[in-house]
């Protein structure tokens, strides 16, 4: 977790927010889960007979990301057409359970849609969706903008005459059709943050959003969609054999109506090109190959939008967020299975909306929005992030291992997985750091520039006498890592026996894997694991003429001097001597 400064900075944010009128706009729906047991199969056909135990009912779509803001301790209201039927009874039922002001628009004839899930065993079986509507009549819009007119003002009158925020959530089943977009357009300035998520953002040009959340297949098929001939996104040649729609055109399939489009489920465009071809979806779920085209496009992205943040969500791998600045920031998570991250990213906009409009740093928002997010995954559910669990996680504290920073094995685990549901990134290092000299200090405070926590690996005793010799090391483990762990910018020092570091590499799954020398990444031994894990591996330059075995032979030179009664050999004869072989510590 982040140190007790920052955990306070933090919690302050979410406490300003509380309160804050936010109107939520778009496509609600139900979400139903069916938990059932299997033991057998049918005799019919090789299906399981499933056994019924409970059924829960939960708000979906803009209905779930108005029931996070209201959990997140903002005073949110949803407008939305919704069914004059059993499901939109039970979507009532909902919104007043989590305390969201109901101010949808019933329609008779017009279905609630439902997202119908049945599980065994925590697996997905099967998930049916139905009531996906056909249009609206006249007199259901001119109803809806009247009670979308009635809430601003309502949260303007709750809030004392301020305005209010808004979110969008736009996921293609009619809500927001053209007289609604337009209305939205027109009175952008009767409100003070808005937030976009949108299965199509090229239809909110206009709307000049805050911040806008697409998934990644949201923003690749944005940018295709809207490429110019002199732009440079196109696909690699290998792609463009046969015409098809759209969508499939850039290797995305469409999305389904009533849904955020991720990823993992509507696959990945194959070669992508913006200016230069960058290979997609090549390493593992994507890996660094799909943050790589997120971080080069935000620019790109926040023009296409008018927006002040793009949030790119990459659902396991978290989320690449750019502003105004142009600095990209990446947030982290730990991969779930799929059952339990239904509305995860509703919860994402949600802090994400409450803390940008309570006016904090762009960065504290991402890591806001990345925590609640990852806090809301443990079962299997529609997400909803409670306020309490929110400030719970910021104010945990760390068990602190026996020796403060120097942890086994195990601790470490722990200890990076809390780090990651934090939203931190990992930066891994490895040597002997047998005697710790300037050099060492600064390669370490560069690492630590990598990323949020540094891990530094040490080889043990035996492991440094397999490698340097049997006069090393100088100085024994305990001594090394009690220096390190000394050291402000080393956060956890662990000691491994093996040779190779490989199977810390394997524990910590470090998003940066750091190692000294002025030879190229790729002649890292251990760099196609990393990058297997998902991760980067970056060389830094050495301090010049920093060396330990130099040092060593430096104190052996002066002590056979003193021994026998003559002065020390200077340090260039030294320097020059058949000791230094070029390897370093």
């Amino acid at each position: 977790m982040a140190g007790a400064a920052e955990q306070r900075r933090l919690a302050a944010v979410v406490e300003s927010w509380l309160g804050r009128p936010v109107l939520v706009i778009g496509d609600a729906m139900l979400d139903e889960w069916r938990f059932a047991d299997s033991d057998r199969l049918c005799r019919e056909a090789p299906a399981p007979v499933l056994t019924l135990r409970r059924r829960i009912a939960a708000a979906g779509g803009a209905a779930n990301t108005a029931v996070n803001l209201a959990a997140l301790g903002g005073r949110a209201a949803l407008v939305a057409p919704i069914g004059a039927d059993v499901a939109g009874d039970e979507l009532h039922d909902c919104l007043d359970r989590a305390g969201v002001w109901d101010r949808t628009v019933s329609q008779p004839g017009r279905p609630t849609p439902v997202k119908r899930r049945l599980l065994a065993a925590d697996q997905i079986l099967l998930r049916e969706d139905s009531g996906e509507p056909d249009g609206f009549p006249a007199d259901a819009v001119a109803r809806l903008l009247t009670a979308l007119a009635c809430a601003t003002e309502e949260l303007r009158a709750a809030a004392d005459g301020a305005a209010p925020t808004l979110v969008v959530c736009d996921y293609g089943l009619g809500a927001l059709n053209a007289p609604v977009r337009d209305w939205l357009v027109r009175n952008r300035d009767r409100f003070a943050t808005v937030a976009l998520d949108a299965h199509d953002l090229a239809d909110w040009r206009g709307l000049a959003p805050t911040v806008v959340t697409p998934s990644f297949a949201e923003a690749t098929r944005l940018l295709a969609r809207t490429a110019g001939p002199a732009s440079g996104l196109h696909l690699d040649s290998s792609e463009q054999a046969a015409p098809e729609p759209p969508d499939l055109a850039i290797g995305v399939a469409p999305g389904p109506a009533g849904e955020p489009t991720t990823a993992e489920e509507q696959g990945r465009p194959a070669a992508i090109r913006t200016g230069v071809t960058v290979p997609v979806g090549t390493g593992t779920a994507g890996g660094p190959d799909r943050v790589v085209l997120a971080e080069s496009q935000l620019a790109t992205l926040r023009e296409r939008t008018g927006a002040d943040v793009v949030a790119v969500t990459l659902d396991t791998e978290g989320a690449v967020v750019g502003g105004a600045d142009g600095a990209p920031s990446r947030s982290r998570t730990t991969p779930v299975p799929a059952s339990h991250a239904v509305g995860a990213g509703d919860a994402y906009l949600a802090a994400m909306t409450l803390a940008l409009a309570a006016d904090a740093p762009l960065s504290t928002a991402a890591q806001l929005a990345q925590l609640a997010a990852t806090i809301t995954v443990s079962g299997t559910g529609t997400c909803v992030c409670q306020r309490d669990s929110l400030l719970a996680a910021l104010s945990a504290e760390e068990e602190t291992p026996p020796d403060g920073a120097v942890v086994d094995p195990g601790q470490l685990a722990v200890l990076v997985d809390e780090a990651r549901r934090a939203g931190r990134s990992v930066v891994f290092t490895n040597g002997c750091f047998d005697v710790l000299h300037r050099g060492h200090v600064r390669y370490l405070e560069q690492a630590r520039q990598q990323g949020d926590l540094l891990v530094v690996a040490v080889n043990s005793d035996s492991s440094v006498r397999r490698l340097k010799g049997p006069d090393r090391p100088v100085n024994p483990v305990e001594d090394r890592v009690a220096v390190l762990a000394a050291l402000g910018c080393v956060d956890h020092v662990v000691v491994f026996e093996e040779d190779s570091p490989t199977a810390l590499i394997e524990t910590v799954r470090p998003d940066v894997y750091v190692k000294g020398g002025d030879y190229p990444s790729e002649l890292v031994p251990e760099a196609p694991l990393v990058r297997r894990l998902g991760g980067e591996v970056r060389t830094l330059g050495y301090v010049p003429d920093r060396s330990t075995s130099a040092i060593i032979e430096r104190i052996r030179a002066q002590t056979a001097g003193e021994v026998l009664g003559r002065a020390p050999l200077p340090t260039e004869s030294v320097n020059r001597g058949p000791f230094l072989t070029g390897k370093r510590p």
